[in-house]
């Protein structure tokens, strides 16, 4: 009896074995396909000025609403939770803040957002000047975004620069 034992173990240990290779191959592939999914398959969405437009005025300053658009390179889609920005017209900052209202760009496509920017007619006085004088002005648009992907979520950074005209809106350069 202690014979047909040992040979039925014996004949038994390959298959554990084999199955336990295997199961580690397929974890070792799983980890791969999960991380080129991961951080390193994951293109940074690229955020633009797109237009401005003054909502309204006041004694000491107004209301302005920022459009940027928000491109999505990757092969799924984006539901961004957060936007934060700071945008600069010339050498002035004409707003800082952050957006916490929910937004999805599908995977290759683009979607704009409004932005609400309040100022002061002293924080603008140089940039309007400039305008007025160059016809133009340069800005730059830095934040973050924070996205939910299939993998997690991610908190990525961008910027953007250009001009921005009175006549023919912004001009994107990045």
């Amino acid at each position: 009896m202690m014979s047909k034992l040992t040979a039925r173990t014996a004949s038994r240990v390959p298959l554990p074995a084999s199955r336990h290779i295997a199961a580690m191959l397929f974890a070792v592939a799983a980890m791969a396909g999960c991380a080129s999914l991961g951080m390193g398959g994951f293109q940074e969405p690229i955020v633009s000025f797109k237009d401005l437009k003054v909502r309204g005025l006041g004694i000491s300053g107004g209301t302005l609403d920022a459009y940027v658009n928000v491109y999505n390179p990757n092969g799924f889609r984006l539901d961004a939770t957060r936007l934060t920005y700071n945008v600069m017209v010339g050498q002035n900052q004409l707003g800082t803040g952050a957006l916490d209202s929910r937004f999805t760009v599908q995977d290759k496509d683009s979607t704009t957002i409004r932005i609400p920017i309040d100022f002061t007619y002293a924080g603008i006085g140089a940039a309007g000047t400039q305008m007025m004088q160059q016809g133009s002005v340069p800005y730059t648009i830095t934040g973050d975004v924070t996205v939910a992907t299939p993998v997690g979520n991610f908190t990525r950074p961008y910027t953007g620069t250009g001009r921005f005209s009175a006549f023919g809106g912004a001009q994107n350069s990045r």
